[in-house]
Parts: C-alpha cells; sequence; structure tokens
C-alpha cells in the first residue's frame, strides 16, 4: 500500500493549482511571514528562471538551476527539478522531491564539514613533544 503525500492536508495536485497566496496562508508562521514580507530581487529573477525551467522540461531537455537563494521556501512547482544550492564554498545538487515542500532551500546544504582530527604531529602542541618520533 503505496500512501500518497499530502501537506497540511493537500495533495501535490491540489497545491500546484492553488494560488500563492492561498499556499502561503497554510505554511507555518516563519515561512508564511518570510514570504509576506515578500520576496528579494534575486529570488525573483530564481523563481522566473524556474519557471522557464519548468517550461524546458516538458519539452525534454534537462536544466540545472545554480542559486545562492538559500531562504526561498520550496514551493510545489519546485517538485522534480534539481537545484544547485551554494553552501559558502561549493553549489550542492538538491533533487526537490515532494516531502520538501515548505521547508527552506538551504536545509539541505549543509555548511559545515565534520571535523576529522589526525595525529599530533611535531609542534602541534606542548604534548607532541613526549610522542615518540616513528
Amino acid at each position: 500500500m503505496v500512501r500518497e503525500f499530502t501537506f497540511r492536508g493537500h495533495n501535490l495536485e491540489e497545491l500546484n493549482e492553488m494560488s500563492m497566496d492561498d499556499f502561503i496562508s497554510i505554511l507555518p508562521a516563519r515561512h508564511r511571514r518570510s514570504l509576506h514580507r515578500g520576496l528579494t530581487k534575486e529570488s525573483r529573477v530564481f523563481l522566473e528562471n524556474l519557471r522557464e525551467a519548468k517550461r524546458l522540461l516538458g519539452e525534454g531537455k534537462k536544466i540545472v538551476l545554480k542559486t545562492h537563494c538559500r531562504d526561498l521556501v520550496i514551493l510545489p512547482e519546485m517538485v522534480g527539478l534539481t537545484i544547485q544550492v551554494y553552501n559558502g564554498k561549493e553549489f550542492i545538487p538538491i533533487e526537490v522531491k515532494t516531502e520538501m515542500i515548505g521547508h527552506y532551500l538551504g536545509e539541505f546544504s549543509i555548511t559545515n564539514k565534520r571535523v576529522q582530527h589526525g595525529t599530533p604531529g611535531i609542534g602541534a602542541s606542548r604534548s607532541s613533544m613526549y610522542v615518540p618520533l616513528k
């Protein structure tokens, strides 16, 4: 039994048919507030490029979008696209799935790496004076 995806009681087709104001009204408070304040110029340009990429995707072309907009809420029209989000060093490709709707783009492009410490070398610290040389 496959469960159908719903976001706050609405399936993906209903979300795509909704107007932007109706979709914003069902978002959590933080996301609703950020979208009510308006989009930045960079975010607006990205959404225009996204709609163009969605149109070209229907024609069979594969387009990957790059963006620095980590604070943009994932909208239902983004589902199915690959978006490369900048993490401060490189662009991380993200395949947008239905479960990501309502989250920020930056949540899926982690900005820090796990620290892996090596063995102390000569001059690393005062305690390394007593580490025997190999």
